[in-house]
Order: structure tokens, then sequence, then C-alpha cells
């Protein structure tokens, strides 16, 4: 029986269509994550008995431990197959989020925090590359791309509402139990739709010190950060751990150029595509992180939102990403490519955080934050799947694990930095105002307000880079793009006849 090139390529299509919404459920879990624990942070303090210095620890676990192994993963991901390395990622997620669901007392929950971090790392390290080649024409590429940015955003806001949901209705311990069956069921459809990419091997030995090297790199980097905030930035403790971290990683990069088989190739570093588009990513990240972080606390200190209200408060941004996601995003980067989305997305940005800069104590909500919220949701919608285009369209397919990586971190340590930067100018800024007389709203808002105009000022910045700075390498990809169309097409054609 012979089985037609049409139905073999629809059933392939299946399959993949499928297979993203496996990937994109392992990036819920993690989305929702970043987030969700943020509103039940009062109930797991008072349930463990955790200090206020300490609770941070809840946070700062899972935070170390994602950006550090990120790139790690992402190698592996290249040399050991995609698929084995997502799955081991989701299975030590779950898992893990099982223990924290059972955590009866501090050390065994930030224990937990640290491995459910390093799972995390691990299966979204390789979810980009996974997408690169399994969509390689552009146009279904660009639609992938939008699926996977609105739960890798929106799940931020969804998390917030779920959070509040379950801590209100259950308890805090629940927030972690849901992650256990998306888990299951993702690790087992991804062990049947996933396609494994043929790695390149370890035949020559794995650059074990290579990897020791950046690994221990970023946790201590990543630690003198989301720490910096606690210490001083300015204190022994933070450019002690900062030297040691940029110490490594220099050592790393040395010792990476003189081994016939680095962990991390340094002619990845040479793709501008890449490495521009991802500076470009970490601006931009690091101020809708301000969004997702200083707007609930707003919200909440402020306008007096409860967790339920202010996940509710945030869904205009999620549903603004979601139109966007279904489609609409990659039918206007097909037709007019990537620099005619990125200028007009960015703008966006910029002007709703500066419209958040400007909200007040008693603030009306559908006059001073739907509109704000709206901008953001639409512009980084549309701002964020032209970025990833661009970061991995140059890049060689046996490299695009580490490309991921390299996304990913460029996300992960600009929020993070800037993330534990707002807070110390945000809470200084309150200090001062309280110190002069300010009532505790006017204070708490002014350091919010601080915090959304260097957000916009960072956007700005992004926005400057691409003007500047990307316009070639967008010019490359959309030349890429329209190739890859034509190549698609042909084939679409050869498989009907």
């Amino acid at each position: 029986m012979t089985i037609s090139p049409t139905l073999s390529l629809g059933t392939t299509n299946r399959r993949r269509w499928i297979g993203l919404i496996v990937v994109c459920l392992a990036m819920l879990m993690n989305a929702l994550d970043s987030s969700i624990v943020n509103v039940a942070l009062p109930s797991i303090q008072r349930d463990l008995h955790f200090s206020q210095s300490n609770l941070t620890w809840v946070v700062d676990a899972y935070l170390i431990a994602f950006g550090s192994f990120l790139l790690l993963a992402g190698r592996l991901g290249d040399l050991l197959g995609r698929k084995k390395v997502f799955l081991s990622g989701v299975a030590l997620f779950t898992a893990s989020s099982f223990i924290c669901s059972l955590a009866s007392n501090q050390a065994m929950l930030i224990t937990a925090r640290f491995f459910q971090g390093m799972g995390g790392a691990i299966s979204t390290s390789v979810i980009v590359a996974i997408i690169v080649t399994e969509f390689p024409g552009a146009n279904e590429r660009a639609r992938a791309m939008s699926a996977y940015m609105f739960v890798a955003v929106g799940g931020g806001s969804i998390g917030l509402l779920v959070g509040g949901i379950l801590t209100q209705a259950v308890n805090w311990h629940w927030i972690f139990v849901i992650n256990v069956p998306i888990g299951i069921v993702t690790f087992i459809l991804g062990s049947f739709l996933i396609k494994e990419n043929p790695g390149l091997g370890v035949r020559e030995g794995l650059d074990l010190k290579g990897s020791l090297l950046m690994t221990v790199s970023l946790i201590v980097g990543i630690y003198a950060i989301v720490t910096a905030s606690t210490y001083g930035w300015l204190s022994a403790h933070t450019l002690g751990f900062g030297a040691a971290s940029l110490f490594l990683m220099g050592t790393f990069t040395l010792f990476e150029t003189r081994i016939a088989k680095p962990i991390m190739p340094m002619r990845i570093l040479k793709l501008r595509s890449l490495t521009t588009s991802s500076v470009v990513r970490g601006l931009s990240f690091s101020a809708m992180f301000a969004i997702f972080f200083f707007g609930a606390l707003y919200l909440e200190r402020v306008l007096g939102y409860d967790p339920l209200r202010t996940g509710v408060a945030f869904l205009p941004l999620t549903l603004a990403m979601a139109i966007m996601s279904l489609g609409l995003t990659s039918r206007l980067l097909a037709r007019f490519g990537p620099m005619k989305l990125l200028i007009p997305g960015m703008s966006m940005a910029v002007i709703g955080l500066l419209w958040l800069s400007r909200s007040g104590v008693h603030a009306n909500y559908l006059v001073a934050i739907l509109q704000a919220f709206l901008l953001l949701g639409v512009g980084m919608s549309v701002s964020a799947v032209p970025l990833l285009t661009i970061a991995m369209a140059d890049v060689p397919r046996e490299d695009a694990g580490l490309a991921s990586g390299i996304v990913n971190v460029s996300m992960w340590l600009a929020s993070s930095a800037g993330l534990a930067v707002f807070g110390t100018l945000a809470a200084s800024k309150s200090k001062t105002l309280l110190a002069k007389g300010y009532s505790s709203g006017q204070a708490l808002v002014a350091g919010y307000h601080e915090a959304f105009f260097i957000g916009a000022i960072l956007a700005a910045l992004a926005l400057l880079v691409i003007v500047t700075m990307l316009r070639a390498p967008a010019k490359e990809a959309s030349d890429n793009r329209e190739s890859l169309e034509e190549e698609m097409s042909h084939f679409e054609i050869v498989a009907e006849f």
C-alpha cells in the first residue's frame, strides 16, 4: 500500500501543531510559576513562619536555578537530543512541584523550588529550538512563535489570576499541585508527538570543565543580582560575588577558544542577528517585568485590590496578546516584515509604560490603567515574534539549542537585574518621601512611578537599538523569509502533484 505525499504531509502537520501545544504547556507551567507564587507569599510566610528576609528565597531559589542552567541545557539539547532534554526538564519540574506542594518547613520548600527552577530551565531552554526545527517555513514559524510568545508572556498575568483564586479558595499548596497534572500530560504527549533531532553526539567527550565554569559563573552572578536589593548594590557582598562571576565567565570564554569541542562554540556570538536581537529582548522584557511585579503591587497596596481582583485587572493585557497571537501577528509579519512591526510595537510599549507612570493614588481603572495594559499587550505581542524570528534566522540547525538558551538567558539576566534595580530605586524613593511627611499611598505610588518610568526608558533604548543596529539583520531575516516562502510553496505543489 502506497501512502500519498499529501496524506503524509497532512499527518506530519497535525503532529507538529499538536507538538507545539505540548511545548507550550511546558512553557505555561514555567510562566505561571513566575507570578503565581508572588500572590501566595503572605500565606506561605504565615504558615511556614518565614522571616521577611528569608521569604525572598522562595522566589530567589527558583530564579537562580532557572537562569543558571539555560545555556547548558540548551547546548545539551544540540548534543544529546532536544526531545530527551525537554522531557527530562518536564519530569524534574513536575516532581519538584509535587514536593513543593507537600513542603512542611522552609528548607524543604526552598530546596524544592531550586530544583523546580532547574527543571524549568532544562525544558524551556530547547523550546525555541524545537519550534525552529519543526516549523522551517517562515509563515508557519511565525504562527508557532506567536503562540509560544503569548504563553511565555501572557502566562504571567494568568498566574496572578489563578494564584489569587487558589490561594483564596483553598490554600497556597495548590499553586504547586496545579503543575502536576499539566506536567504529566505534557510528558506523555511529548513522548509521542515531539520529533527527536539527531544530536551532534559527545564522541570525543563532553566539555565538562566548560560546562562547570559556565554554570557556576551564572549561579554566582544571578545570586549577586537577586540579593543586591537586600545587601545593597555597592556592598562588598554584591561587588564580590559580581566580580567572581565576571572572572569565572572570562575564564570560561578563554577556555572555550582553546579546546576542540567547546560546550559553547564562539562562532555563535558572531551572529549579529542573534546577539543584537537578544539585547533588544533583554531591554524590553525588563520593562515588562516591571509591569507584572510593580503593577500588581500598585493595584493591591495602593488601590486596595484583593489577589483575585488583581488577576482580573491584568486580563485585558492577556486578552490583547491572545487576540494578536491567534494568527494576526504572524500575518502582519508575513506581509510587512520584522521592522514594520518592531518600531510601532515597541513605541506602544513605551507609551503604555509612560501612561502608567502618571497613575495616581485614587486612579480609575478604566481611565488610568486599562488603556496602558492594552497598549502593552498589543505592543509586546507585535514586537516579540519578529525579535525571535530575527534571532534564529541565521542560526545553523545544529546550534539551535544553544541559540535558544542564549535568547532565554538574555531575557532572564536582564529581567532579574532590572527587577532588582527597580525594587531598590522604588523602595528608596518611597522611603525618602515618607521621611518628608508624605502619606503611605503617595510614597508608594511615587516609587512605582519611578519603576514604570525607568521601564519606559529601557523600552525606548530597545527602540533605539532596533532603529540603529537591527535594520540589517532584520532585512536579512525578511529576505530569508521570502526565500523560504518560495521554497515551501514549491514543496507544497510537488507534494500535491
